[in-house]
């Protein structure tokens, strides 16, 4: 049942499901009753967002993670509405990351963030493309390379935290993020489609 979710918190009105976060026999047995009854409506709902099974069954139980962490004072006598609302926020939150770690790929990455909270399934389809394809390529990269990409890239480090934390020189580190870079770039322009866009069958 909702044991699954909740990882393991002590029932009753002291059990905790969060830090600081008090979760009740009463919001247990309301959130099992969400699980048993919207279930399925809520993982179609991330499926035709997501368009992705094991996202959506992810997704499915992130919102129901959320609503055992929700604060007390939410107000949870619309059940079936507020459920939805933090379906809604959990999808949004995908669908940035997707767009976003995607960008990698871009020539141009600065002001391309998406604005709309509902990207249409072609963009979210082409983000999840890019996104493989830059995850075969950075797995391809020697391993330190692919190392100071990913804490430059992805964890946000400045080249001088990178190279304290690894033990190489900051030129080095330039060298490996170019390096990185480069071999991101290739790919992307490889998987293009040719110029003029002439088939022949």
């Amino acid at each position: 049942m909702l044991n699954h979710f909740l990882g393991g918190a002590k029932r009753g009105p002291v059990g905790r499901a969060g830090p600081g976060l008090g979760v009740t026999d009463l919001d247990i047995s309301l959130i099992e009753q969400l699980q048993q009854t919207e279930e399925g409506k809520l993982q179609r709902f991330f499926l035709r967002r997501l368009r992705n099974r094991e996202d959506a069954a992810d997704a499915t139980q992130e919102t129901f993670l959320r609503l055992l962490t929700a604060s007390p004072k939410e107000d949870l006598r619309n059940p079936h509405a507020y459920l939805f609302q933090v379906a809604r926020s959990v999808a949004h939150g995908i669908t940035s990351r997707l767009m976003r770690d995607s960008a990698l790929f871009a020539d141009e990455m600065e002001g391309t963030q998406v604005a709309d909270d509902a990207p249409s399934p072609e963009r979210v389809v082409a983000a999840r493309q890019q996104l493989g394809l830059l995850i075969e390529t950075i797995s391809a990269l020697p391993p330190k390379c692919r190392v100071v990409f990913v804490l430059s890239r992805l964890e946000g480090l400045s080249n001088g935290e990178i190279a304290t934390k690894l033990g190489i020189s900051r030129n080095m580190v330039e060298k490996h993020i170019i390096r990185a870079l480069m071999a991101c770039r290739q790919a992307r322009l490889a998987a293009l489609p040719p110029a003029g866009g002439n088939t022949h069958d």
